[in-house]
C-alpha cells in the first residue's frame, strides 16, 4: 500500500490524509459519492489522471487503481486514449453503505481525505445557554467554526461549531484547525473520549448558515450535536449543520440494538400542558 502523502489545499496550507483506508480506495469512494449523487453525470467525462494526481496529491497509479475499481462496479467506462466517461447507472445503494463495515472514525478519516477547511472563526467567547449547561460551564470557552468543502469541486458541504475548555485557546492554532480534524488534535493532546451523545435536529437556514452554505434563506438544513465525555464528564461539544440536498445521516442497528434501544432514541419535545 502507498504511504500517505500529504495533499495541498487550493487555498492555505497542506491538509494530511488520515490513515487507516488505502489511497486508491479513498479516491475510489470520492468519485464514487460524487458519480451516485450527480456531480459527475451519466455520460460526463471524469478529470484527467494527471488532475486527480494534482487535486489528492496523489500518485498515478494510486488514481489508475481507483479508476479500475470504479470501470470494474460499471459505474464508468474507460475509452482508451481517450478518458474515463460515467455510465448511467441506479441510485446510490443506502443499505450498500451502511453495510460496507466502515467505523464512524473510518467515515470521518473519509471525509477529511475528500474534503478541506476554512477556519471562519476562532476565539474564546461565551457559549449559548444550551451549550454551557451541556458542558456545565458558565463561563467563556474557545469556540471554532469551519466550513468543511468538497476537495474537488469547492462546494460547501457542512459547517461545524466546537465549543472547548478554555486551556486549549493556546493549543489549537487555525494552521493546525485546517490541517488536522479536531478529534485527532485532541486525542494527541491526550483527550480519551469514554462516550459521545448525538443528537439530529432539522431547522431553516438563516442568513449566516446560508452564506456559508452557498443556500436560500429559509432553507431546510440538519443539526448533528454531539457531545462528547471524558472520565464522564462533558469536555467539548461540537455541533454541524449541512444541507439535506447534499448531505445524509445515516444509522445502522442490530435486531438486537434496535430491541434494547442501544445506539438511537426518539425524544418528543410537546407541551405538557394542553388543559
Amino acid at each position: 500500500m502507498e504511504a500517505l502523502t500529504t495533499v495541498q489545499q487550493r487555498k492555505g496550507g497542506p491538509v494530511s490524509a488520515a490513515a487507516g483506508v488505502p489511497l486508491h480506495r479513498q479516491l475510489f469512494l470520492v468519485l464514487h459519492d460524487e458519480i451516485d449523487r450527480g456531480v459527475i453525470a451519466p455520460g460526463d467525462a471524469l478529470p484527467t489522471e494527471q488532475t486527480l494526481c494534482d487535486q489528492f496529491g496523489v500518485s498515478r497509479i494510486t488514481v489508475r487503481r481507483a479508476l479500475a475499481d470504479l470501470a470494474e462496479q460499471g459505474y464508468i467506462e474507460r475509452r482508451h486514449g481517450v478518458g474515463s466517461f460515467v455510465r448511467p447507472h441506479g441510485p446510490a445503494d443506502v443499505s450498500g453503505v451502511l453495510a460496507s463495515g466502515r467505523s464512524f472514525m473510518q467515515g470521518l478519516r473519509q471525509t477529511q481525505f475528500e474534503t478541506k477547511v476554512d477556519v471562519v472563526e476562532l476565539g474564546k467567547r461565551r457559549p449559548p445557554r444550551a451549550i454551557g449547561e451541556a458542558l456545565e460551564t458558565p463561563g467563556e470557552l474557545l469556540q471554532i467554526v469551519r466550513v468543511r468543502r468538497q476537495r474537488r469541486t469547492d462546494e460547501p458541504l457542512m459547517v461545524t461549531e466546537a465549543w472547548l475548555p478554555l486551556e486549549w485557546a493556546d493549543v489549537l492554532a487555525e494552521r493546525e484547525l485546517r490541517r488536522r480534524p479536531l478529534y485527532e488534535l485532541l486525542s494527541d493532546g491526550g483527550v480519551v473520549v469514554d462516550r459521545v451523545l448525538h443528537e439530529v435536529t432539522a431547522e431553516i437556514a438563516g442568513p449566516r448558515h446560508a452564506h456559508l452554505l452557498g443556500t436560500a434563506i429559509g432553507a431546510a438544513l440538519l443539526r448533528v450535536n454531539r457531545l462528547s465525555f471524558v472520565t464522564e464528564a462533558p469536555h467539548h461539544y461540537v455541533s454541524t449543520v449541512l444541507s439535506p440536498s447534499r448531505s445524509r445521516v445515516l444509522f445502522s442497528q442490530t435486531a438486537e440494538e434496535m430491541e434494547t434501544g442501544n445506539g438511537l432514541r426518539i425524544a418528543h419535545d410537546v407541551g405538557g400542558d394542553t388543559g
